[in-house]
C-alpha cells in the first residue's frame, strides 16, 4: 500500500516534464523559424536583384554599360541580405536585339541557400541547400536612344 502511494506521488515532476517537453517542441520550432527566415531573405534578395538589374539594364545607353550596371545592381541587392554575389547564377535574355526599342529584357538571378547549422561532415552542408531563383522582365522604352 505504501509502495503504491509512493509511486502515485507527483510532487515536483511538473517542472521537469515541462522542461523536457518544452525542449523537444521548442528546439525544432526555433530551427524551423530560422530556416524559413533564411530562405525568405534569399527570396527577397533574388527578387530585388532581378528587378533592379532589369530596370537599370533597359535604361543604359549601350550593352557594355548595361551589363556593368546590372551586375552592380545584383551585387548591391544580394549584399544587402548577406549573400555572396559570386555564388549567384545570372542569366540575361532579350526578345530581340538587346536595347532596341520595345524589346523585352529578362534577367534571372538564382542562388543556393545553405540551411543553417548543418555541419560540414560528409558534405552535408553541400547537400542541404535550397535553390532560390527569381526572374524580372522590362521592356525597353520606344524612345530609347532618341535624344
Amino acid at each position: 500500500m505504501r509502495l503504491l502511494k509512493f509511486l502515485a506521488k507527483d510532487d515536483g515532476s511538473a517542472s521537469l516534464e515541462f522542461i523536457t517537453a518544452g525542449m523537444l517542441l521548442l528546439i525544432p520550432l526555433v530551427y524551423l523559424v530560422v530556416a524559413v527566415g533564411v530562405v525568405q531573405g534569399a527570396t527577397l534578395a533574388t527578387e530585388g536583384a532581378a528587378r533592379q538589374a532589369a530596370r537599370v539594364y533597359v535604361e543604359s545607353p549601350d550593352l557594355e554599360t548595361a551589363v556593368t550596371r546590372a551586375q552592380q545592381a545584383i551585387d548591391f541587392a544580394l549584399a544587402d541580405y548577406g549573400i555572396d554575389s559570386k555564388k549567384a547564377n545570372i542569366s540575361i535574355s532579350c526578345s530581340e536585339a538587346c536595347l532596341t526599342p520595345k524589346s523585352l529584357v529578362s534577367i534571372g538571378v538564382s542562388v543556393n541557400v545553405p540551411m543553417p547549422l548543418v555541419p560540414a561532415v560528409l558534405n552535408l552542408d553541400q547537400a542541404a541547400v535550397i535553390p532560390v531563383s527569381s526572374q524580372a522582365s522590362q521592356v525597353v522604352s520606344r524612345f530609347h536612344g532618341v535624344r
